[in-house]
């Protein structure tokens, strides 16, 4: 049986920035998310392999990073308020050294109000995967100029850059960073 996740619409209750930023903080055993539609999304947890291969993804992309010195590594961890309202928590995310240090240290510190220059979503065996699309639409809707969505269950991987069309490739296959994150290169032969 798969789990998904439980969408609530909240559109009608107008909860605040601050109202949810507390939401989570004080079920801070709970992963929540909200789209740009006002969907309040209580994400399950996920299985060994998907934790073990998003593991994976956010150490490559942390060692190349740690080696150019061009940015900022986020885990699943981080929820960010995105431009269009959503406040999202990709598996892995990237953001250049110049705009995230042009937020304030409270800026930093909460939800940042920034999106990410690159983002990863692994799709795990509770994901639906129409859910994911729209929720990395919704990346390149708010400004993301590179992501990723892995798909190990079809064995492909979708490529979505800003103002083109997605790219489907299957897997294995290896994906270049391109101008966004230069010289990264991510091998997908495991999958």
């Amino acid at each position: 049986m798969v789990t998904t996740a439980l969408k609530l619409n909240i559109n009608s209750v107008n909860i605040t920035d601050e109202q949810f930023y507390q939401l989570c903080q004080k079920n801070s055993d709970l992963k929540f998310e909200r789209t740009a539609r006002g969907e309040l999304i209580i994400m399950p947890p996920v299985g060994g392999e998907s934790g073990n291969r998003e593991a994976d993804l956010i150490t490559d992309l942390g060692i190349w990073n740690r080696q150019t010195k061009l940015g900022y590594t986020f885990s699943s961890s981080t929820i960010f308020k995105l431009p269009n309202g959503g406040d999202r928590s990709p598996d892995a995310a990237w953001i250049k050294t110049e705009r995230w240090e042009a937020l304030t240290p409270e800026q930093r510190r909460k939800f940042p109000p920034i999106a990410p220059d690159f983002v990863i979503e692994l799709r795990s065996a509770t994901d639906d995967l129409e859910s994911l699309r729209s929720k990395m639409q919704e990346y390149m809707d708010a400004g993301v100029k590179l992501g990723w969505l892995i798909n190990p269950q079809q064995q492909q991987v979708e490529i979505y850059r800003l103002e083109k069309n997605v790219e489907v490739r299957n897997l294995p296959t290896e994906l270049l960073g391109e101008e966004i994150l230069p010289g990264f290169i991510l091998s997908l032969d495991c999958y």
